[in-house]
Parts: C-alpha cells; sequence; structure tokens
C-alpha cells in the first residue's frame, strides 16, 4: 500500500495532510468559540455587578429648595479706613531731657492731664531771674514816682512864685528841668516794669513748656519717647487721638458720587465687628479726586463704640436703587479648600456638586453671582454630610 500511495503523485498523502490541516482549523475555531462565550458570559455577570453598583443611595429628610430671583437694594461698596474725628500729635516746645513718662499707648487721658515732664532746671533759673527783675522794676516805679511827686509839687510852686516875678528866669528854669527829668525817669520805670513783666510771662510760658499737655479728653495712641531722650522743638512725643468720635474715610468713584451727599445716612460695616451695622452719616466730600484712582474721599461719621479703633477696615453702602439678584442660605454653601459650591438637585433627584461665584452675604444669605440658574433646585441645608452623587428624597 505503502508503494501505491507513494507511487501515486498527489495521491493519498496529499489527503493525509489536508485533513490534519482542516483538524487543527476546527480546534482553532472551537477554542476561539469557547473563549468568546466565556468573555461573553463574564462581560454580562461584570455589567451585572456594575449596574447593581451604580444604583445611587438615597438620602431622606434632606430640605431642597428653588432659586428665584429676587429685587434687592443696589448698593455701592465704598471700602475705607476708621480715623479719629480729631487727633493731635504732641511734640516738644523746647529743648530738654526727658525725666519723666506718665502716660503710655491705651490710657485713656483727661484735658490738661500732665502726661511727659522735661528737665526744668533753667526755665526755672529764668523765672526766678524774670521775678526778680520784675521786684525791681517795681521798686523803680515806686523811686520814681516819688520823685516825680516832689518835682511837680515843687515845679508848681515856683511857676507860681514865677508868675509873681520872686523868682528869677534861672531858677524857675531849673526847677522846670528837674520836673521834666522826674517825669522822664517815671515814663522809664514804667516802661522798664512792662518789659519785666514781659520777660517774667515769657520765662512762666517756657516753664509750662516743660510739661507735656493733653489738649482734649482722649486715647493715648503711640508714644514715641521714653525718660532719657533729649526733646528738642517739634519733636512727637505722643499720639493722642478723639476716643469718642470716629470716621470712617472711605473712596468712591467718579461715577458713583452724584449718589453721595452731606448729611446722607449710611450704613457702615465695620470688619472687625462682624455683621454689626453701623448708623454713619455723611460729614464731608473732599472736592478734590484723586488723579491715579479717579475716586473722591468721603468722611462718614459713626456712632460712639467702645470697640472702634482708628485704622480698622470698614464698608460704607451707597443706594443706587434695585436690582434682581438669586440669593440662597448661607447654610447651603459647600467649602472645598478655597471653593465654594452647592448641592444641585437635578429633575432625577440626583445630587451633583456644583462650584458656583458668590457675591456679598447679609443676614443669613448669600448672592450667587454665577453658576446656578433660576429655577434650579439645590440643598437647603446639607451640612456635613456627602451627598454627590446620591438621590435624595426631599421634604
Amino acid at each position: 500500500m505503502r508503494n501505491i500511495e507513494s507511487a501515486i503523485p498527489g495521491g493519498r498523502t496529499m489527503n493525509s495532510t489536508r485533513i490534519r490541516t482542516m483538524t487543527r482549523t476546527m480546534k482553532i475555531v472551537l477554542i476561539a468559540t469557547v473563549l468568546l462565550a466565556c468573555i461573553a458570559i463574564l462581560t454580562g455577570c461584570s455589567s451585572e455587578r456594575e449596574t447593581v453598583a451604580a444604583a445611587p443611595e438615597k438620602v431622606s429628610n434632606v430640605a431642597v429648595m428653588y432659586a428665584q430671583p429676587e429685587t434687592i437694594p443696589d448698593l455701592v461698596e465704598a471700602v475705607g479706613t476708621l480715623r479719629a474725628a480729631q487727633t493731635s500729635m504732641l511734640a516738644a516746645q523746647m529743648m530738654g531731657n526727658i525725666v519723666q513718662v506718665r502716660a503710655h499707648e491705651g490710657d485713656r487721658v483727661r484735658r490738661g492731664q500732665v502726661l511727659a515732664v522735661l528737665d526744668e532746671a533753667q526755665p526755672r533759673a529764668a523765672l526766678e531771674r524774670a521775678t526778680a527783675a520784675d521786684l525791681a522794676s517795681q521798686q523803680e516805679i515806686a523811686a520814681a514816682d516819688s520823685d516825680f511827686g516832689l518835682a511837680e509839687a515843687t515845679f508848681k510852686r515856683y511857676q507860681a512864685l514865677y508868675e509873681k516875678k520872686s523868682v528869677s528866669p534861672q531858677e524857675f528854669d531849673e526847677i522846670k528841668a528837674r520836673y521834666q527829668a522826674a517825669q522822664a525817669r517815671r515814663e522809664m520805670a514804667h516802661a522798664g516794669q512792662a518789659q519785666a513783666k514781659a520777660a517774667l510771662q515769657q520765662a512762666r510760658t517756657a516753664l509750662s513748656y516743660t510739661q507735656i499737655v493733653a489738649p482734649f479728653d482722649g486715647l493715648v495712641t503711640e508714644k514715641k519717647a521714653d525718660v532719657g531722650t533729649l526733646a528738642s522743638p517739634g519733636m512727637p512725643i505722643f499720639t493722642l487721638e478723639d476716643w469718642r468720635r470716629y470716621r470712617l474715610e472711605a473712596t468712591v468713584n467718579e461715577s458713583d458720587l452724584r449718589y453721595v451727599h452731606i448729611g446722607q445716612p449710611l450704613p457702615v460695616q465695620i470688619d472687625a465687628l462682624g455683621d454689626q451695622e453701623l448708623n454713619g452719616k455723611v460729614v464731608e466730600i473732599v472736592p478734590a479726586a484723586d488723579p491715579g484712582s479717579r475716586s473722591f474721599l468721603v468722611k462718614v461719621e459713626l456712632p460712639s463704640d467702645p470697640a472702634l479703633r482708628s485704622g480698622l477696615f470698614g464698608r460704607a453702602h451707597v443706594s443706587r436703587g434695585e436690582r434682581s439678584a438669586l440669593l440662597i442660605p448661607r447654610t447651603a454653601v459647600v467649602e472645598r479648600g478655597q471653593l465654594q459650591g452647592i448641592y444641585v438637585v437635578d429633575t432625577n433627584r440626583l445630587v451633583g456638586l456644583r462650584y458656583v461665584t458668590l457675591g456679598k452675604s447679609a443676614k443669613g444669605r448669600v448672592e450667587v453671582l454665577a453658576g446656578l440658574q433660576p429655577g434650579e433646585a439645590f440643598v437647603a441645608d446639607p451640612s456635613e454630610r456627602e451627598l454627590n452623587g446620591k438621590k435624595v428624597e426631599s421634604h
């Protein structure tokens, strides 16, 4: 048989090769079919598991609100700094060493209270000299008045005798010259006394310069010298503020200045006081604009408040009319680092976190500038719950 198969060209040998090739192909197809079936089964199982895992979690007792536009006052925010209505920088008026400092930063002082004392040795000596000169001038006036009185009486007697031709013209002229000399001496004595009194007053004033006193009731906000410092005229030692009256010096753009006028009441917020609102009143508008910022300085007087301090940051709100805005409760805002968002609820009640741009807040509500449309639903108070991707059952 082998010989016959070998003898026949392309005979049985070729048929066996084809059979083996077809067998291998069928095996490969069978294996591929089995693999595809397994993959399909696994894929089906996986899809089933994914479908089960993707089912959203339901959350109950969630308050849902709808964003609705509201008409609110259109306010211009004028920011500025708090300043005392009356501020005084107390400086030395003479040269001398500071020997006492009786006030420090934060002290409340009264008008006329001594805050610091300079060395008074030289002014005291000058006052004593001026006092002695004043006493000497008084004695000089007494002597001059006495001489003048005697010379005047003698002159009047000789004048009567001269008219009766009882004395010679020479004798009368001598008495008249003595009278005129006594009168001149008296006038010089009075002039000297006036000069002595002026020197005495100057010495007293110089001595008063050794005491730095408060010009009004106020608060010491700065002390720039200590005991032993050599003070010179014009050298600042204290800064004193009237702690009962403060003003907010705010800047207003030139385009908004037309909404501001003297005597206008303005609500003012001081950041250091929280949400507390003060009732201010415009008392001054600086007529010249800042050429750099094209803004005007507006001074708003505030009511007395012990919590106010010079240098605090404040905001005055100037009304321009009304406008429409979207307001949401402050409790609806979710903080994510420096980002702020809200939980928005779609038509299928699914919750998604959406980042928004917020504006001003007041009375527990905040304005949404971007990221929320009118009519959209959102979670009013998510608290600390993570609601992203969950389904809510609102109430």
